[in-house]
């Protein structure tokens, strides 16, 4: 009776846990460290990207965990996160940030542990998350999205670093496509979801410049961030017909985003939130190939 009240208390906990994590967002950014170390295109070292895939985990989860304490009261004001575990009380804020405490201590220590200059981009990354832009910035101007891109850049730039041991052009590159093509993905959820971000008093770029700025935002950094990862396609050398598969999807990713600048509907905004996702995933597994 012990065991089984053990196991089901457990798996309790697991279930609360687990909406913490954001599995989606933390499974595309640990995806973008992967790309970024099969990138450099020396023979994978298996146990290598396994700790890398481990340290990497547990330091993206570890701040998203850490952002949902912080978060945790303007979260209970908007209707799509008044549901998060932080916010509904399903977790206390003693245990959310204890669980993120520990999950960004471990990957961090694992990432130095595997490389010194791996593990410090690794913390960079979790530092302007955590502190730059959620604990600084975010409730104080629009532009802190800024910092929250540049920490989303470091998984890719940390993979890159551990296959090739140096901070280098192409992975500059890489890291910029990640930056830029975040402010297509959350400027797009600004807009669909601006009277939440309006309830809890956070400043975005829709109620800061209005929606037309923001939607020109969105075409711009579209195309830097396609340039980006086709600029380093090109140095890295991937193949004639993988280069031409980027190309298509970055065609895409334009198209909409040009879209939602000279024919601006929800429709459109939503459809462009949920490719710029899959363009995402999709450039980093022909990346990894």
């Amino acid at each position: 009776m012990f065991i089984q009240s053990t196991i089901q208390n457990l798996k309790s906990k697991i279930k609360s846990y687990s909406p913490l994590i954001k599995a989606t967002q933390t499974g595309l950014l640990l995806s973008t460290g992967i790309a970024g170390y099969m990138s450099a295109h020396t023979t994978p070292r298996l146990l290598v990207m396994l700790a890398m895939a481990g340290s990497l985990f547990l330091s993206i989860s570890g701040s998203t965990v850490l952002n949902m304490w912080w978060d945790r009261d303007i979260d209970a004001k908007m209707r799509r996160t008044q549901q998060r575990p932080t916010s509904s009380g399903a977790v206390s804020a003693q245990e959310t940030l204890r669980l993120g405490l520990i999950m960004s201590l471990l990957g961090v220590g694992w990432a130095l542990a595997i490389h010194p200059l791996y593990g410090l981009v690794v913390f960079a990354g979790l530092f302007f998350d955590v502190v730059i832009y959620s604990m600084w910035l975010k409730r104080r101007t629009c532009w802190g999205i800024l910092w929250g891109g540049i920490s989303g850049a470091m998984p890719i730039l940390a993979g890159r670093v551990l296959a090739v041991g140096q901070i280098e052009l192409i992975g500059l590159l890489l890291a910029a496509a990640v930056l830029f093509w975040i402010p297509t993905h959350t400027l797009t959820f600004s807009i669909k979801f601006f009277d939440d971000y309006q309830a809890a008093g956070v400043p975005t770029f829709p109620s800061t410049y209005g929606l037309e700025a923001t939607r020109a935002v969105i075409a711009l950094s579209s195309i830097i961030a396609a340039a980006s990862i086709g600029t380093a396609g090109v140095m890295i050398g991937v193949q004639a017909g993988i280069l031409r598969l980027m190309v298509v999807l970055s065609s895409g990713l334009l198209l909409l985003s040009f879209a939602t600048v000279f024919r601006p509907s929800e429709r459109i905004n939503f459809s462009l939130f949920k490719y710029a996702s899959l363009y995402m995933l999709a450039s980093m597994i022909l990346l990894s190939i």
